[in-house]
């Protein structure tokens, strides 16, 4: 049984992009001194933050690998691509399906010019589509049933993505949330974590932390 993820050309990219990260101190571009960030748009974020990595952890990664493999979802939805560490993985494991689609959704679009320069390096860009824009339009005509999703963008933005994406999950399907010690993924996780939402949870002690829940209420359009 292949795995993609140990593939040369994909390690090297991982590695480079893991050591990348570890190096990025988190420093924003130009912004104005006189303009607290936590005032800005969702826009305004994603260019002041353009080179700044925000990745999964390397097992964080390898979960979404082994999820995603285990899983064997036809479509994936991933909400946050950055440099395409994640994106990597997940397009891992679905070349190593042998079928199913990656749509991931970024907002900085020089983030999103040079994740898909890194899928096409790894040698896993075919199954991937890079969404630019705003998720909550680029996601709304994403056909289901959505089998995996992972959250990894704006913390405040994670549950409305998830309600848009709620009518085409398959049942069953898998939603991973990465980052879910940030104050802002509270209304997340006291929304997935409620019996009457119709999801059952794990946490998954990664750096951050990952809320792995499965919706296993409702049905795909």
């Amino acid at each position: 049984m292949p795995n993609t993820l140990n593939a040369p050309a994909v390690q090297a990219v991982l590695n480079r992009l893991f050591a990348a990260a570890a190096d990025d101190d988190g420093h924003v571009s130009a912004w104005p001194a006189d303009r607290p960030l936590e005032g800005a748009d969702p826009q305004e974020l994603a260019d002041a933050m353009e080179s700044v990595y925000m990745p999964v952890s390397a097992e964080g990664g390898k979960l979404l690998y082994a999820l995603a493999r285990s899983a064997r979802p036809q479509t994936v939805v991933e909400f946050g691509t950055s440099f395409g560490i994640s994106t990597l993985h997940l397009a891992a494991a679905v070349t190593d399906n042998g079928s199913g689609r990656v749509f991931s959704t970024e907002l900085s679009l020089s983030k999103a010019d040079a994740a898909q320069a890194n899928l096409a390096e790894a040698g896993v860009a075919a199954p991937v589509t890079i969404l630019r824009g705003d998720a909550l339009d680029t996601l709304a005509d994403i056909p289901g049933p959505i089998g995996l999703v992972l959250l990894d963008g704006w913390k405040d933005l994670c549950l409305p993505v998830l309600r848009l994406l709620e009518p085409r999950l398959a049942p069953g399907a898998l939603v991973v949330a990465d980052d879910i010690t940030m104050p802002s993924m509270a209304p997340y996780l006291a929304y997935v974590r409620d019996p009457a939402n119709g999801y059952v949870n794990a946490t998954f002690p990664v750096e951050d932390g990952m809320e792995i829940s499965c919706r296993t209420a409702g049905a795909a359009g």
